[in-house]
């Protein structure tokens, strides 16, 4: 019998694409599937620990740097667009050389736009139809224009979001145009629910691209001198190598693993994160209370907050006038209507399902 050969390959920006790609793993792994996976930076080293048993290979990431202030952010990355191109372009070359010698059956890509191929079924995993550049309607139908060239090599695009108005990306996931072979899977979670005694008052989970965690990082540090109850403060970082100087009477741990995490957090009653997509489909199938804080100057995140918060899904606060008494006062009073999307949770199942009968097909001529 012939067990598929499936390459997935998450993009290298933090965390969040790694793991929303645990779900898929598992599932594929589950069903028999021949697994490799492709990453690098704190990705790869998330996934190594997450699937020591499964193949990896090396690929070298679009390493996109930040700046630390709110008005200079939008600029540094434009400025990096020829270099993301850049490293587009060389991926496609990796991938051509990886089908040569491994023959891939299919391309699992998590907004990684050159891991196409015609000599196997490409598949792209995005959230971010309409890309919002805080630059204005011009720029963002622009960058939606030549995100859509690259999306059109692949033969199938998947958004990790619920058709219809009850969603939870808003309009990033819902264009008035749509991409061909586009399919709504619903959200992807690593995390199961289970019952678990409450062991914290608050869980802070802190994750994103340097310096603006260290700077999130340091605000609620000082926002904990003065706060009673028990905390697990979760830094974010894989590697342990950015030590903790500040006196704190917090529980501290640099990185938690997927399982370790998702019991963590339903041992506490309030979590405080960054609204990056991965945190908000995990929390949403958690059903857990959360109080959501974008990174400055990241129009995505900046824009989830506010569709969250006007749909009464995730209560959000701005780093800029954050305050840890204020927003957990406040959140205690808010609806977190998040119940109606948990009976299509594991939608995802589905397309994976109907990826390998579509292979079986090809495979049999049809």
């Amino acid at each position: 019998m012939h067990f598929p050969k499936i390459l997935v390959a998450p993009l290298d920006w933090g965390f969040g694409h790694a793991t929303r790609c645990i779900p898929v793993i598992n599932e594929l792994v589950s069903r028999n599937c021949s697994v490799w996976l492709a990453a690098g930076g704190s990705g790869l080293q998330l996934l190594r620990k997450q699937f020591p048993q499964l193949p990896f290979l090396p690929l070298k990431g679009y390493e996109v740097f930040y700046h630390n202030t709110k008005s200079n952010f939008r600029w540094t990355i434009a400025r990096q667009i020829p270099k993301i191109r850049a490293s587009i372009k060389q991926e496609h070359n990796w991938l051509k050389k990886a089908m040569e010698d491994h023959h891939f059956d299919v391309i699992i890509s998590d907004n990684r736009y050159g891991l196409y191929s015609n000599q196997a079924v490409s598949v792209f995993i995005t959230h971010q139809l309409n890309i919002k550049t805080g630059m204005g309607s011009l720029a963002d139908r622009l960058l939606q224009r030549i995100n859509y060239r690259y999306i059109k090599n692949f033969d199938e695009c998947w958004i990790p979001d619920f058709e219809g108005q009850q969603n939870l990306a808003g309009k990033l996931s819902h264009p008035s145009v749509l991409p061909p072979h586009t399919k709504y899977i619903g959200a992807l979670s690593r995390f199961k629910r289970k019952e678990e005694s409450k062991k914290y008052d608050l869980l802070i989970a802190l994750s994103g691209p340097e310096p603006r965690r260290t700077i999130f990082e340091r605000l609620l540090l000082n926002e904990l001198e003065t706060y009673k109850g028990k905390v697990l403060l979760v830094r974010g970082l894989v590697d342990g190598s950015n030590p903790l100087n500040t006196a704190t009477s917090a529980e501290v741990a640099d990185f938690l693993s997927s399982d370790e995490l998702n019991t963590a957090i339903q041992q506490s009653e309030w979590v405080i994160c960054r609204s990056g997509y991965t945190s908000v489909m995990d929390l949403v199938q958690l059903e857990h209370k959360a109080i959501l804080v974008p990174t400055p100057g990241q129009p995505e995140q900046e824009y989830l907050a506010q569709w969250l918060h006007q749909n009464k899904i995730f209560y959000t606060s701005a780093e800029v006038s954050f305050s840890l008494q204020q927003s957990l006062q406040e959140a205690t009073q808010f609806p977190f209507r998040f119940t109606a999307f948990q009976p299509s949770l594991s939608g995802y199942k589905m397309h994976i399902d109907q990826l390998i009968q579509k292979l079986k097909l090809m495979r049999n001529g049809f």
